[in-house]
């Protein structure tokens, strides 16, 4: 009895391996095959196998399995590469899940970002602030765990990223964050949105009309809202679109949508490039994507305001609006996802995976994520203020 009771455990050890080892190797080809920015990210791909393979072939329990797809997925240090599933453990998605962001420059992780309305502005944390500590620990030595392992010299946008990530903690732990080497501040965890309207608007000062955008670009019930918005402020003389906060990013149908509610005749707004069938085939494929006009459509001043917590479809909004030449653009660098995103499923573990496919670009070629605004202002008050300046003087 003894013999056969050791003989089915090392069998359904075995099976459990087998299990996690086939998916890795699903996970690893399918990114090796299709993942768009190899080139931009300076990844080896094949050292970052070496590193985690030994790990895999260990795993008996899908929560690790689910670590190491984790730490697997930051050697390419993006907020648009990630799982549809998590732990209590698990760090919360950039920029969906943060409210405050910092950059690095000269060895110093310095706020220049902070979601309006969220926990980190609430506990008093303003920019310019050097952030020094987390949960007592030095950043320098906590950022150790999200930076790539697979590369011989850490750049400033990994740098970036791992404290980015760091900072938005994670859902089972409360953040204390430390700056200026003698502050600390206790902020609560970053909770869902609590809007209830998909667009909000308003008039503010003199007749200018406001409409914000409340994370709902992957709603299509938005299309309908923002039409009715829209009708409302026709006769305004100038409109501020805030995409501050969408960091969820959204579809192209609402996306064209709100775009061609402002022009009056088709044109192009963003450039698609699918490297992988140059990478599988050797034939290069480049598309541009039209927008057309739609609806009642408003002819005035349009002037947009974005920042980090603009992500994705709302990224992909501004810089259309940029390359159609129909507004201004007031705010900071956005949230810096990288290209179109395709979602697919590890056949054992049935855990869905996703990261960016096709790469995306302004119409003048500038690379979407590199895309800064023309009016660059850290302070959210500030861009609002130059957004109405901007309408008023162009009156």
């Amino acid at each position: 009895m003894f013999r056969i009771i050791i003989i089915f455990l090392v069998t359904y050890s075995s099976i459990a391996q087998t299990k996690y080892q086939k998916d890795f190797d699903y996970y690893w080809n399918t990114v090796d095959q299709y993942f768009a920015y190899f080139d931009v990210q300076n990844v080896d791909w094949n050292e970052v196998r070496r590193i985690y393979q030994p790990s895999v072939d260990t795993i008996q329990r899908g929560d690790d399995f689910v670590r190491l797809l984790e730490m697997t997925n930051n050697e390419l240090y993006n907020g648009h590469i990630g799982l549809n599933t998590n732990l209590a453990s698990s760090s919360r998605l950039i920029p969906t899940g943060t409210d405050i962001w910092v950059s690095y420059d000269n060895n110093r992780f310095v706020i220049s970002g902070i979601r309006e309305g969220f926990p980190a502005e609430k506990s008093g944390l303003l920019l310019g602030m050097e952030v020094t500590g987390y949960n007592g620990i030095a950043i320098s030595e906590a950022i150790k765990k999200f930076l790539p392992k697979s590369v011989t010299k850490h750049t400033v946008k990994m740098y970036e990223y791992a404290a980015n990530l760091l900072l938005a903690g994670t859902h089972n732990t409360k953040r204390s964050i430390n700056v200026n080497d003698s502050l600390t501040f206790n902020i609560e965890n970053v909770k869902n949105n609590n809007a209830t309207e998909l667009v909000g608007s308003k008039v503010i000062g003199d007749n200018i009309g406001y409409i914000k955008i409340n994370n709902s670009l992957g709603n299509n019930g938005t299309i309908k809202t923002f039409d009715k918005v829209l009708s409302n402020l026709q006769n305004t003389k100038g409109i501020v679109l805030d995409l501050r906060d969408t960091p969820s990013g959204g579809n192209t149908t609402v996306a064209r949508a709100i775009i061609g509610s402002f022009i009056s005749k088709e044109a192009p707004y963003q450039q698609h490039s699918f490297t992988y069938e140059e990478k599988l085939y050797g034939v290069k494929r480049n598309t541009i994507e039209l927008v057309s006009p739609r609806g009642e459509i408003y002819k005035k001043p349009l002037v947009i305001l974005c920042g980090r917590w603009t992500g994705s479809m709302g990224e992909g909004i501004t810089i259309g609006f940029d390359g159609l030449n129909r507004a201004e653009v007031v705010g900071t660098d956005m949230g810096g996802l990288l290209g179109a995103i395709y979602n697919y499923t590890l056949p054992e573990t049935n855990i869905g995976f996703q990261f960016p496919v096709e790469k995306l670009f302004h119409i003048n070629g500038i690379p979407r994520e590199d895309f800064s605004p023309k009016h660059y202002i850290l302070d959210s008050q500030d861009q609002l203020q130059k957004a109405i300046d901007i309408i008023n003087s162009s009156l």
